[in-house]
């Protein structure tokens, strides 16, 4: 089982009604592990399937139409996420990382009758409802006892209880192709986020299309991370994981990923670039600290001569570096963001294959992507087996706005007609994202169109690549490029610089901050040499102080850029 060839294995699916049925098949095998109290739990897919359809029961009985879920990786999300959308209603997740106000906000915009959530956010809860929202139930997905709130396990109960008396209402549901069952609402860069409806079909054909460029089984073990709300974990993680009937490792938070790694003994990987990058840096310091650069490089030469001749022991050579985070480690699926090919090299030289992957919350997500057979360092993959690509308007060099269609493209965005109609045009989604198409069809990404920088002079610079040179520094965490205009006719390109403390007072020495950024100044000096003059960096601000970002690690580059002109 599990072979491309399988075709009742690997089926099209349209809607989460089929992935349910799906998961029957791998009944005791265990779906989700999760640590409590320091000690493994494991949930069958026979209990998986069971809870959501106590879940959607409940729902069912309860009269309501849509339901918010805010919380952090974890079982209760996901059968809430199921059991709603089976039951026929909308969910909507909402990013764990909103302050309240923007939960209130969000409340009222989605006109949800339901919230299912962790106990941090009851205040947030409370506060919605008090300002107007018109929210019938609060369900706690933990134990908190509190006048007017429901626990998620007796919602469990209720829907079991349902079941028991026969008067089930689930297989009476019947679910619309093109009609909305989830609405998200996008992070992005910008400040005020669009709601996006998807259908099922959305979601599902955009899963059923991923076999055709990275394969999972039973038996692999993911690590669920990135938040959950986001279409990339989700889809990715969650529900092509499942899918695949994979078993799905819940992550105690970010500063675990290393230990949770080896504990889960994970074989997939879904990240995000920057938590790759700096993966690479803190082990690629350890290698140089303990002065096995030289025998590393050396078995790195050694290792792409045998792979010239067919013969692969990057595993075995590199054996205890991988111990490090994990060795049982066979694929990294990344995205989100581009990755400096340096990096994407390094894992590979260490027998990981990483495979990225392209797409936005519009379309659900994926929309390119590369595969274990085909790939090619720098670009972001081949369309989808059922996407289209093309490049609009390309310029003399090929590059013009990336253009996506297929069935996983949103219905529209909720109550904007106007936004819809400027980001779909005959079924084609305008991505906002900047590329080039090469020969073999392989996708490159040069910038996002709201990040160009246009010169006076009319030439373009596209940040990211600026960006990823000067995040080989050492000692930088990370770092945005931007342009400040000094006069009407002479526009200077900018960068803003976090470093790490610790690794530049390694590479330093103890200085005060001054003598930090004249040190660093010299380096983008050099840095500039190799660029041509009107690429060249002119200012620079340098802090240790994180840059604001999405859930997802993109920077918030207009909120910065507010700091930066205050």
């Amino acid at each position: 089982m599990g072979k491309k060839s399988d075709k009742k294995y690997y089926e099209e699916i349209s809607n989460f009604r089929e992935l349910v049925k799906r998961y029957e098949r791998f009944g005791e095998h265990v779906a989700f592990k999760y640590k409590q109290n320091k000690e493994i739990k494991e949930i069958t897919y026979k209990k998986f399937v069971e809870d959501i359809k106590k879940v959607a029961e409940k729902v069912i009985d309860s009269d309501v139409n849509r339901v918010a879920v805010i919380g952090n990786n974890r079982y209760e999300w996901v059968i809430t996420y199921l059991g709603v959308t089976t039951a026929g209603k909308v969910i909507v997740p909402l990013d764990k990382a909103l302050t309240d106000k923007e939960i209130e906000k969000l409340l009222k915009r989605s006109e949800v009758d339901v919230i299912v959530y962790d106990e941090k956010y009851q205040n947030a809860v409370d506060e919605a409802i008090a300002e107007g929202c018109n929210i019938k139930y609060r369900i706690c997905m933990d134990n908190v006892e509190k006048e007017g709130v429901l626990k998620f396990q007796k919602m469990l109960e209720d829907g079991e209880a349902i079941i028991k008396k026969g008067k089930t209402k689930y297989d009476e549901v019947d679910l619309k192709e093109n009609e909305m069952y989830i609405m998200l609402f996008t992070s992005g860069t910008t400040n005020e986020p669009k709601a996006v409806m998807l259908s099922q079909e959305n979601v599902c054909k955009n899963i059923s299309a991923y076999q055709y460029n990275f394969m999972m089984y039973p038996s692999d073990t993911l690590l669920s991370f990135l938040p959950i709300h986001h279409t990339f974990e989700c889809s990715i993680t969650i529900l092509y994981g499942t899918y695949c009937g994979a078993t799905i490792a819940f992550c105690e938070g970010l500063r675990y990923i290393a230990d949770n790694l080896k504990e889960f003994k994970v074989t997939i990987f879904v990240a995000v670039p920057l938590v790759l990058e700096t993966m690479a840096k803190k082990i690629q310091k350890a290698i140089a600290d303990s002065g096995k650069k030289g025998l590393i490089n050396a078995m790195t030469k050694l290792s792409h001569g045998l792979l010239k001749c067919k013969i692969d022991v990057r595993k075995k050579l590199f054996k205890p570096v991988l111990k490090q985070f994990d060795e049982y480690l066979r694929v990294v699926l990344y995205g989100a963001a581009p990755m400096d090919k340096a990096t994407i090299e390094w894992y590979n030289d260490l027998g990981i294959d990483l495979i990225q992957g392209y797409g936005l919350t519009e379309s659900s997500p994926v929309l390119t992507a590369e595969s274990s057979e085909r790939k090619r360092a720098g670009s972001i993959g081949f369309p989808l087996k059922n996407v289209e690509i093309k490049i609009d308007n390309p310029d003399k060099d090929g590059v013009g706005e990336i253009l996506g269609k297929g069935p996983n493209i949103m219905l529209g965005y909720y109550e904007n007609e106007e936004a819809t109609k400027k980001a779909l045009e005959d079924g084609w989604l305008h991505t906002g994202d900047y590329g080039y198409m090469d020969e073999d069809g392989f996708v490159y990404i040069t910038g996002r169109q709201s990040d160009i920088i246009v010169l006076r002079n009319g030439k373009n610079i596209y940040p990211q690549e600026i960006e990823f040179l000067i995040n080989k520094l050492p000692y930088v965490e990370e770092n945005m490029v931007y342009a400040r205009n000094k006069s009407k006719t002479d526009t200077l390109l900018c960068a803003k610089i976090v470093y790490n403390k610790d690794n530049i007072k390694e590479h330093f020495g103890d200085k005060t901050q001054k003598e930090y950024e004249k040190l660093i100044w010299e380096d983008i000096k050099n840095i500039n040499k190799d660029l041509p003059t009107y690429k060249h960096i002119k200012e620079i601000i340098v802090t240790d102080e994180p840059l604001e970002k999405t859930t997802t690690q993109k920077v918030k580059r207009y909120a910065e850029m507010k700091k930066i002109n205050a």
